[in-house]
């Protein structure tokens, strides 16, 4: 069974800060809850064929794995993959903007189990539902609470 998970939310910030905060894979760690640590496997920039490491806690289990970069379009999309594993998995975040200053980040998780994980495919798939919730949550807060005056802050500048 396949698990195909996607989640989103609108920011009030623009596409290009989104994508630029969400898309800088040093920043995973802090918005995504179940992320410890990532490791760049090339060097930077971030580009097609980049390879980075992941250690993450999930489910009660410490999972590390490794994703390749396999389509990148700055401000627009990110897709990245990994085969290994009883999980292989491939994550997208997708950028659109939402009128003035305001983007719809969706984010995508999508693999075909392997072995046992093949019996635990929904419960894989509600609990990712529920951790993206989060995370993305998490980005909001983390990006509206940053920013500064200007257009739809609430603030009035005088």
């Amino acid at each position: 069974m396949a698990v195909d998970v996607v989640t989103a939310i609108v920011i009030d910030r623009p596409v290009a800060d989104v994508a630029a905060y969400a898309g800088d894979p040093g920043n995973a760690p802090t918005w995504y809850v179940n992320i410890e640590s990532v490791q760049w496997g090339t060097p930077p920039p971030l580009r097609v064929g980049s390879r980075l490491a992941f250690v993450a806690h999930f489910l009660g289990r410490r999972l590390a794995y490794t994703y390749e970069i396999v389509e990148l379009v700055p401000g627009e999309r990110l897709v990245m993959r990994t085969a290994q594993g009883p999980f292989p998995m491939e994550t997208t975040y997708r950028w659109e903007p939402q009128g003035q200053g305001r983007t719809r980040m969706t984010l995508r998780n999508r693999g075909e189990p392997r072995g046992f994980a093949t019996v635990t495919a929904p419960v894989l798939a509600a609990a990712m539902r529920r951790a993206n919730r989060k995370d993305l949550a998490r980005l909001k807060a983390l990006l509206e609470r940053e920013r500064g005056p200007g257009p739809g802050c609430g603030r009035t500048i005088a």
